[in-house]
């Protein structure tokens, strides 16, 4: 696995991945927070792996 996420790209996907993980425990009743918690954790991994597997397929990279 070659890194293909940039840095700016990284920290976008961690302040997305904690908001919406943090979405998990802020609406307990809401029935979008299992959702929520998967994409937030998924950004939270490609954001620390450097490595998006999305791009990976469409020949895109963010890192220079």
């Amino acid at each position: 696995m070659s890194k293909n996420v940039g840095s700016v790209d990284r920290i976008v996907r961690i302040v997305l991945g904690l908001v919406l993980a943090g979405l998990f425990f802020y609406q307990p009743d809401a029935g979008y927070r299992w959702y929520a918690l998967i994409v937030g954790l998924v950004l939270l991994g490609t954001a620390g792996m450097s490595f998006c597997p999305i791009y990976r397929i469409l020949g895109m990279r963010t890192n220079k």
